[in-house]
């Protein structure tokens, strides 16, 4: 059995509120990973029907700062399936309510672990079905990524 990517799509909304900035005046940038996380997760969860957990987080950068009052707009998306896990896109984006325009503030990849009751890793009952070239390119993205991840862990990191 196979899901779309457009099928674990996600897209979240939050104004920032005075509790959300940092001593800078800018969004605190552990409450945006926060927000990603859990964004990040409901795409899996809405893959595969389970429950998950995050398991790494690559490319992470946060290009632009967001401030008191400025609407963001998480969005996320199941790219790749493995095994027991996923890799999930997540795009960030400050929305001009004005003209409905929206700027990109980060973007990050959340590798999200399929478990059970138990806590234990299991296979992840759909495959994904690419049906568009950008699909295909965040596919083959994702397994550079795994690739590169796996270097990284037997360099220690």
């Amino acid at each position: 059995m196979e899901k779309t990517p457009s099928e674990s799509k996600v897209e979240w909304f939050k104004v920032i509120q005075t509790e959300d900035i940092n001593a800078s005046d800018r969004l605190f940038g552990g409450r945006l990973l926060a927000w990603m996380d859990e964004v990040a997760g409901i795409a899996a969860i809405r893959h595969s029907g389970h429950n998950v957990t995050t398991a790494a987080i690559d490319s992470l950068r946060f290009k632009k700062g967001l401030y008191l009052g400025d609407l963001v707009v998480i969005e996320s998306r199941v790219t790749y399936v493995g095994n027991t896990s996923m890799e999930v896109r997540v795009d960030v984006y400050r929305e001009d309510v004005s003209t409905s325009l929206r700027y990109p503030v980060n973007r990050a990849f959340f590798t999200e672990v399929c478990i059970d009751e138990n806590g234990n890793p299991v296979k992840v009952p759909f495959e994904l079905k690419i049906e568009s070239e950008n699909e295909r390119a965040d596919w083959e993205g994702a397994k550079l990524r795994i690739k590169n991840r796996k270097e990284r862990n037997l360099q220690g990191f």
